[in-house]
């Protein structure tokens, strides 16, 4: 039953953007082969004839008649202009912060079920929603104690909602996998799981206040930007109250205008803060669109709403700065070696073919100014590449590809001549001082001799095991002998032949025993 409602929920997604001329744009018609076009004419006599006019703002608007999921998928598109025409990149962009709110009544209920009380019994004020979201929504309250904060209350019955959208591009990603073969190897599926791994997350929102005080002791030490304060006292699962920040939303096109901001460096701020966070400390917000950013009264970039947050492995981080440092170096057989070790690319590639191909991608865009770059074409181009030497999607780095490309859009609004590459190198290359350097060799020393203090903590049950096992044979408890391997009862022909058997025995085991000792030395030589 619940496939049926899956299956007719991913028709209802197609109907949807058909009935909004979403699905293949009249303006895009030249850019997709002779039988889409075929399609998208005959969709279109089922479409709604009051549609907008720009072809961004109906696939937005579909995307809102769909739900939550749908949105968040539109929010990150939203944020790569530099990929669309500038219509359809100014439809897309309601998405940002212009999300129908839901009732204030509504709102006022959950605070009351969420505290046990009225919402007047602990705030002075509550306004009506001040920005709303994909998941959730904003009010500006005042405290009895006259402090300004930030409420923020999720969405009614956003958890069913949300994973009933789920399921249905579940759906759509097992069906591509099943029938279209060349999206194997992006694995789908592990796509949707990581991604429906991470917005479930974000559905609980004493979770998102846990994410925000981790990212605001990093915030602290790198001074790249601000958090809000949390109120723990007044954090539910559905509520989140912070401090209130006054400033411009990163999206707002008064950002653009305003001669008090220095928009070149804010953009490189802003790129900034994300790989200082993600290289340092193997933690980031995933989350970085706009809507997610203000630019506070004295030029600090605050960040908010960290609903969803990114982590990386020790060897994930690595493979990122050694990816990144060998670009800022031109030194792609570096890079390519890089994926060859980690085992992205399989090893029965050449090396050098590889290399030869990521300077194919490299060259043409290196010192290029952003208006000078297709970056539609580049992912063209990447994705070519990544098929022709048959590299599968990373599950682990979805988050970071996308808030790389969330962030990087976001800097070149700012700033559209935004060089990603001097931008990002004091960060690269401080992060390959410490990873590539004799900290690395410490840390990876000081994790192997871990692990042999924990080897060497399970050796005496080994021993004990061994032991008993060994007096178990020799006390005739276990017969080895071929005929018992065999399935058949050897019986005993007397003490003369225990005591022969006891005899042999026990030498045997023992060197039986010293030969596992030896093995187990080798692994030990081998951590070491």
């Amino acid at each position: 039953m619940r496939r049926l409602g899956t299956f007719f929920r991913t028709l209802r997604a197609g109907w949807t953007l058909v009935r909004h001329d979403a699905f293949v744009p009249q303006e895009y018609d030249f850019a997709v082969p002779a039988p889409v076009r075929v399609f998208g004419k005959v969709s279109r006599i089922f479409s709604k004839r009051e549609r907008a006019d720009n072809p961004g703002e109906r696939f937005a608007i579909a995307l809102e008649k769909l739900g939550p999921a749908y949105i968040k998928f539109g929010q990150v598109l939203a944020t790569r202009g530099d990929m669309f025409d500038a219509e359809f990149s100014r439809g897309l962009s309601r998405l940002k912060d212009k999300v129908p709110p839901f009732d204030q009544k509504i709102a006022e209920a959950t605070l009351a079920r969420e505290w046990g009380m009225p919402w007047d019994a602990r705030l002075a004020s509550l306004s009506q929603p001040i920005a709303a979201a994909s998941v959730a929504q904003v009010h500006k309250a005042t405290l009895p104690t006259g402090e300004t904060v930030a409420v923020k209350i999720l969405r009614p019955n956003i958890v069913e909602r949300m994973r009933k959208d789920m399921a249905t591009i579940e759906f759509v990603a097992k069906t591509a996998y099943k029938f279209v073969p060349n999206v194997r190897r992006l694995r789908p599926v592990d796509f949707v799981a990581e991604a429906r791994r991470a917005v479930m997350l974000e559905l609980d929102l004493r979770l998102e206040a846990a994410a925000a005080s981790e990212i605001g002791d990093i915030a602290t030490e790198t001074g790249l930007f601000r958090v809000p304060e949390i109120y723990w006292d007044m954090v539910d699962k559905n509520v989140l109250v912070t401090e209130w920040i006054d400033g411009i939303a990163m999206s707002s096109p008064e950002i653009l205008t305003d001669p008090n901001i220095d928009k070149k460096a804010l953009a490189k701020r802003v790129i900034q803060s994300f790989l200082a966070s993600t290289f340092q400390y193997g933690v980031f917000h995933a989350d970085m669109h706009e809507g997610n950013m203000i630019v506070a009264p004295d030029g600090e970039l605050v960040l908010i709403d960290f609903g969803i947050l990114g982590r990386l492995r020790k060897e994930d981080i690595r493979f990122e700065i050694d990816t990144l440092h060998g670009f800022l170096q031109r030194d792609y057989l570096k890079i390519a070696q890089v994926h060859f070790d980690i085992g992205y690319v399989p090893a029965h590639h050449s090396v050098e073919d590889f290399a030869s191909a990521l300077r194919a991608v490299g060259e043409p865009i290196f010192g290029k100014k952003a208006e000078e770059v297709s970056m539609s074409k580049v992912l063209m181009q990447l994705l070519e590449i990544t098929e022709l030497f048959d590299m599968q999607l990373q599950p682990q780095l979805i988050l970071l590809q996308k808030t790389m490309m969330q962030t990087e859009g976001v800097a070149r609004r700012l700033d559209p001549e935004f060089d990603m590459w001097e931008a990002s190198r004091d960060i690269v290359e401080q992060a390959a001082i410490e990873e590539l350097g004799p900290q690395r060799y410490i840390d990876d020393f000081i994790v192997d001799a871990r692990r042999l203090q924990k080897a060497m903590r399970d050796v005496p049950d080994a021993v004990e095991n061994l032991a008993a096992l060994s007096k178990a044979w020799v006390n005739g408890e276990i017969d080895l002998s071929s005929g018992a391997a065999n399935g058949r009862h050897t019986p005993s022909t007397g003490q003369g032949t225990e005591r022969a058997a006891s005899g042999w025995a026990k030498p045997a085991l023992f060197t039986g025993f010293g030969a596992a000792l030896a093995v187990a030395a080798l692994y030990v030589t081998k951590l070491l």
